[in-house]
């Protein structure tokens, strides 16, 4: 296994690889999927882009050219230095430097945040991946050349293009679940500590992946969608769902549009009208069953929950809240709810909390609560037997380690699920496991870094569906239903099952909550859930 030996290997080797995984490195999967000789490999890195881009492992995901004098390498150096002084700065970083002082101030190096980490223990336990390890680095460039402190006290490292490069790098080589900040005994945030070397990247040096930003917060601001979806591209999609899920479930919906003084403003992330058209016809279909007073907005980004900017820059990330808060604000609703989306609701909730006051600060509630309230409110009968196929469930880390939304989703399954067919994955709840595809991952797809998502971030999740199937038929013939109530999470579950073959191999499918819902109403056609698109 090739791994750095230290954190001052960050400096060494330009345009060279600190670390390499090989599937031989990394502990087989759970049956049919043990035999290691039979995995994909990661393809490499082609040599145009390791001498084109900064390399530090396997993979590129940020695509950060290579200075082509001294002085552009030390323009890149004083950038960094610049924003990460500002990270530091109260009127700068107000929302988030009472955590980061205390996570860069206090480090035991106690190795337990690593226990936590699935990429570092899906590596192999290559130093690289360890969470500290960039930690430590970004610890010592602070101590260093911003605090002035000694660095025998708090250790040495040199500051040059390749350390600062590899560094923003490697913040893109965690997912940010914050598993490890849930357990530090201390409390020290390491997934805080990548995301705010992410913002240094874009903030003060206008770097950032394509996918998040230049295609992901500029595309939303500009049209409406990240998707792409214009206000009447958006309407179209939907009056097509509401058509083709009518015809589906025998119950005719249709979804009302900016209808003013409603209870709900209901967002969905976009990627769901495009991608699973079945989830938001599964939505309309329940709140239409209860009576619900509901409504979308057709006001350019208030039809899509999507907020990358909460992964990378707090600029974008507020630019996006205030368009959702001022339609709901425009409209007169009671309160927003948010759909089957993990990062919309760590967006609009925990952190827009920050952001939102006065009378953008509007209500703003999860699907899941709403939907246990309707699920065990009697409104809709319900038959268990239509859903007589074993369930497993994702606890997506936003939702539920984050804002400890953990017994609604139960609640609901336990009320439309046969008892004998539920299958809790071990671990759960708040010490789930992430899918592999948070912080952006998921919609990251340069050169290999989709294969690398595949071996390393999202590995530990599948290990995790296949070992909660492990007493049933793998194969075809008797399908099994991956719940992943979050938009992000199906769409990396999806490229999972679709990278090792899980459904033509084990019959392994996936969904959202509100399906199974719909697929066990009584006054609902039969199947709702569709298998064989897979």
């Amino acid at each position: 296994m090739k791994q750095p030996s230290s954190v001052k290997d960050i400096a060494k080797n330009p345009g060279q690889p600190l670390a390499k995984i090989e599937t031989f490195d990394q502990t087989p999967l759970p049956p049919p999927f043990d035999d290691l000789d039979l995995e994909p490999s990661i393809p490499p890195l082609s040599d145009e882009a390791k001498e084109k881009y900064a390399v530090v492992d396997d993979t590129i995901a940020v695509n950060i050219k290579r200075p082509k004098s001294k002085e552009e390498e030390e323009q890149f150096v004083q950038s960094f230095l610049s924003g990460l002084r500002k990270c530091f700065s109260k009127s700068d970083n107000w929302t988030f430097l009472q955590i980061l002082e205390m996570s860069m101030e206090h480090c035991a190096h106690c190795q337990t945040c690593s226990e936590a980490c699935h990429i570092y223990e899906e590596s192999g336990n290559n130093e690289l991946y360890r969470p500290i390890y960039r930690s430590e680095i970004i610890r010592r460039i602070y101590f260093k050349y911003i605090k002035k402190e000694s660095t025998l006290v708090h250790g040495d490292i040199d500051l040059n293009w390749e350390v600062v490069s590899r560094l923003i790098e490697l913040s893109y080589r965690c997912n940010i679940c914050r598993r490890c900040a849930q357990t530090c005994p201390i409390g020290v945030d390491n997934a805080l500590l990548s995301r705010e070397i992410r913002k240094i990247a874009s903030q003060e040096m206008g770097i950032a992946p394509k996918e998040l930003h230049k295609d992901g917060s500029v595309l939303q601001l500009e049209v409406g969608s990240s998707t792409g979806m214009t206000p009447a591209i958006v309407k179209d999609n939907i009056e097509f769902i509401d058509e083709d899920t009518s015809e589906r479930t025998g119950i005719e919906i249709e979804t009302p549009w900016d209808k003013e003084g409603a209870d709900i403003l209901l967002i969905h992330n976009a990627g769901e009208i495009m991608a699973w058209p079945e989830n938001p016809g599964a939505f309309a279909t329940i709140f239409e069953a209860a009576g619900l007073s509901w409504t979308m907005s057709s006001k350019i980004v208030a039809y899509d929950g999507i907020n990358y900017g909460v992964w990378y820059d707090d600029v974008m990330f507020a630019k996006v809240a205030v368009h959702h808060a001022m339609a709901a604000k425009e409209l007169g609703v009671k309160r927003i709810v948010l759909g089957e989306c993990g990062h919309a609701h760590k967006a609009l909730t925990v952190i827009a909390d920050k952001v939102l006051t006065g009378d953008l600060n509007i209500p703003r509630e999860s699907s899941m609560t709403v939907l246990r309230d309707i699920v065990l409110s009697g409104k809709i009968e319900f038959d268990p037997m239509r859903n007589d196929f074993p369930v497993t469930l994702h606890d997506p880390c936003n939702l539920v380690r984050l804002m400890g939304i953990v017994a609604p989703q139960r609640e609901i399954i336990k009320k439309i699920v046969p008892e004998n067919r539920f299958r809790e994955m071990a671990t759960h709840g708040v010490e789930n496991y992430c899918c592999g595809g948070g912080s952006g991952f998921a919609i990251m797809s340069g050169h290999n870094f989709a294969d690398w998502r595949h071996h390393m971030t999202g590995r530990r999740k599948f290990r995790q569906i296949l070992e909660a199937f492990q007493d049933e038929p793998m194969d075809i013939e008797h399908p099994k239903y991956v719940c992943a109530p979050c938009s992000n999470c199906k769409g990396q579950i999806r490229d999972i099952i679709t990278y090792y073959d899980a459904w033509e191999k084990a019959g392994i499918g996936y969904g959202g909550l509100v399906e199974l819902i719909v697929n066990a109403m009584v006054d609902s056609e039969p199947d709702y859930i569709d298998w064989e698109w897979h």
